[in-house]
């Protein structure tokens, strides 16, 4: 059997907990599995890479940017292959770009256009682990490229479905998909199986499990796979397509979206295009825009014909944001722009709500009771998301779990 196995910062966190990661890998192949082991950064190492950077300069270049952050699985990738061969079992470590992932050009999100990995079948065929460095590839050209935060789930899941393997097991430090982030909700329960869509959805709102665009390729070319800890051998959660009986739960989790920031653009000219070119331009300048809400301003009541346009993105996008607005402040004739990052975004999420009524009463009259105010308001077919104040996020999300999970 030919197993994919990722494991997260925390789960190679430091030498020992390096060595029990091999000491798994071992046992498996032992068993005659053949492995590939994808590996993130040791936890820490990423954040202090960003650290030095930013004391160097507050917008660091994209592209060295990538060069810095590559390093950090680079060295994860060499300390697992020698705690195996510790354990006298052959193993070899590659870097995204020589295992043949290949991105496109977009420095510090990029995305991968395909993978060529005859180099693992090589060292796999030679009885080797296979041992990948996650979060990282190369553009047709040479250059090193990182693919955003929790990248190395991606590495995982799109080797998995390049190589065809018979199983892809995520390894993270909790074990499995939960109800809400046990940390903050200690009555969340672990969920023995979430469709690939639900599992969409937490994971763009802020659950901190698995990266949204690993989903998207897991559910694109329909890679089943299993979210389980790295530090006992308890069955995890399995993430695979919809079927009929998941549609019986209502609710499946609550998550809640420290990282967010907010822009709200005051007295933009109410005519055409106006929006287009605000957005194209945050698009040019990759910054991924969530939610948008428009209303007529609420300014000075001789503007007339002006409304105001708030909208979301991700807390480390809010500088970029803000370099594109004020480019275009002048051009466009906005009278102000106001920034906010402490917020959070609040989701309900579950494939029972297309078939259930009286959910969205039912989360805003516990938000109510709890003296939460929402800020913004957007909904899918199987999600309803508000922005709300940070400070009262905790106590919301344990309020919205009690109410509908229990």
């Amino acid at each position: 059997m030919l197993i994919v196995q990722k494991y997260g910062g925390t789960s190679v966190g430091n030498t020992d907990r390096i060595k029990n990661v091999a000491a798994r890998v071992a046992k498996y192949r032992t068993q005659g599995d053949q492995v590939v082991v994808v590996v993130s950064a040791m936890s820490g190492v990423t954040d202090n890479l960003i650290k030095l950077a930013k004391e160097i300069m507050p917008l660091p270049n994209e592209r060295e940017m990538d060069v810095l952050l590559a390093t950090g699985e680079q060295q994860t990738i060499a300390l697992t292959a020698m705690a195996l061969h510790a354990l006298n079992v052959p193993a070899v470590s590659l870097t995204g770009a020589q295992a043949g992932i290949v991105t496109d050009v977009v420095h510090t999100k990029a995305r991968i256009h395909n993978i060529t990995p005859k180099k693992v079948h090589e060292l796999l065929k030679q009885g080797n682990v296979v041992i990948v460095a996650g979060f990282q590839g190369e553009t047709p050209e040479g250059q090193i490229t990182t693919l955003g935060r929790g990248g190395s789930d991606l590495t995982a899941i799109a080797l998995a479905a390049a190589l065809k393997a018979n199983l892809c097991q995520i390894y993270t430090d909790v074990d499995g998909v939960y109800t809400a982030d046990p940390r903050i909700v200690p009555t969340a329960k672990k969920l023995q199986e979430i469709s690939y869509d639900e599992m969409l959805e937490l994971a763009s709102l802020g659950a901190k499990v698995m990266q949204s665009r690993s989903v998207e390729f897991a559910k694109k070319f329909g890679v089943v796979f299993e979210v389980r800890s790295s530090l006992n051998n308890n069955p995890g959660t399995i993430v695979k397509e919809e079927t009929k009986s998941m549609e019986g739960v209502v609710v499946r989790g609550v998550s809640l979206d420290k990282n967010q920031a907010k822009v709200t653009l005051v007295g933009v000219p109410d005519k055409p295009g106006v929006a287009a070119r605000i957005f194209k331009a945050l698009g040019d300048a990759a910054v991924n825009v969530d939610m948008i809400v428009q209303n007529v301003s609420h300014g000075s009541p001789d503007k007339v014909g002006a409304t105001d346009l708030s909208f979301t993105m991700d807390k480390p996008d809010l500088l970029k944001a803000q370099k594109v607005i004020d480019r275009l402040k002048k051009e466009i004739g906005l009278r102000d722009v106001i920034t906010a990052e402490k917020i959070g975004k609040l989701s309900i999420v579950g494939v029972g709500m297309k078939s259930h009524t009286g959910v969205a009463g039912k989360l805003f009259e516990t938000l109510a009771r709890e003296g939460v105010n929402i800020d913004m308001i957007s909904t899918s077919e199987i999600k309803i998301s508000v922005v709300i104040d940070l400070a009262k996020g905790e106590a919301a999300m344990k309020a919205v779990h009690a109410a509908f999970i229990g």
